[in-house]
């Protein structure tokens, strides 16, 4: 079959898009690979189907490039608001449904985009590390960033030791620059790789510093990927966050035709 698409990105973390509001098309790992993969397909970090949804102006389904259903993605919920706008799902504030929940975003008219992500009213350590879920499982280690110059095979070892082997996890490295300035790297379980940037990660980050620092009330936290440049705000009482925005730009890259066996 060939299937139309569109490439977004979310400073530099990179999706196929579909709209399939019927939900005809049910993906096989095989052809999620292929259509992710670099070099023979399309190449992204992950593929995105948006589907009709009962409440809400649509649905949202994530498949990691490895083929599987996965987690809720920040800056794949981001794109999925900027490309539900081009194709007319909605205007203005737009409400969709995803794995984890019920989220809500607005495009500007400058590629900006915020959305809503879900509140979190906990997390655990793992050593001096951070661990909570942000819509996806993550671990936010305080570090500096140049004390780690093989970060992805640190962070490989870590997404698969005990007891984050059999689910897996995302791995982040955070440097403090400043009060509210961070520098993230992240390491994304179905990639196997570190990416360029990841939503929910720089959420978990922002969390994460939250915590670390006691701060209480509203917050703004800038964050630095090797992708760009990201925003999250929150509110904070102890260890619940709550009304946590994430914002950034969402990119329309191209659009395309490509041939799939499914």
């Amino acid at each position: 079959m060939e299937l139309t698409f569109e490439k977004w990105h979310g400073t530099g973390n990179d999706f196929v898009m579909v709209l399939d509001p019927e939900g005809r098309w049910q993906p096989d790992a095989e052809s999620i690979q292929y259509i992710c993969e670099r070099r023979k397909g399309v190449g992204a970090d992950g593929l995105i189907i948006l589907q009709k949804d009962d409440k809400e102006d649509f649905r949202m389904i994530y498949f990691n490039r490895d083929g599987r259903e996965s987690s809720m993605c920040g800056n794949g919920g981001r794109c999925a608001i900027a490309f539900a706008a081009r194709h007319g799902l909605g205007s203005g504030t737009l409400r969709f449904r995803a794995v984890d929940g019920v989220h809500e975003g607005r495009a500007e008219d400058d590629g900006r985009v915020s959305l809503r992500m879900i509140d979190v009213a906990a997390f655990g350590r793992h050593g001096e590390a951070y661990v909570l879920d942000t819509g996806s499982p993550h671990y936010v280690q305080f570090t500096k960033l140049a004390a780690h110059p093989d970060f992805e095979k640190e962070a490989a070892a870590i997404r698969h030791q005990p007891p984050f082997a059999e689910s897996g996890i995302n791995v982040n490295f955070v440097e403090v620059l400043s009060p509210g300035l961070l520098s993230i790297r992240s390491y994304e379980r179905g990639v196997e790789a570190e990416t360029l940037s990841c939503g929910t990660g720089a959420v978990a980050a922002a969390l994460a510093a939250g915590w670390k620092e006691k701060k209480t009330g509203r917050q703004r936290v800038e964050l630095r990927t090797r992708g760009g440049t990201l925003h999250v705000e929150y509110r904070i009482h102890g260890a619940h966050s709550e009304d946590v925005w994430l914002i950034g730009p969402a990119t329309y890259v191209f659009s395309g035709r490509i041939e799939i066996s499914s």
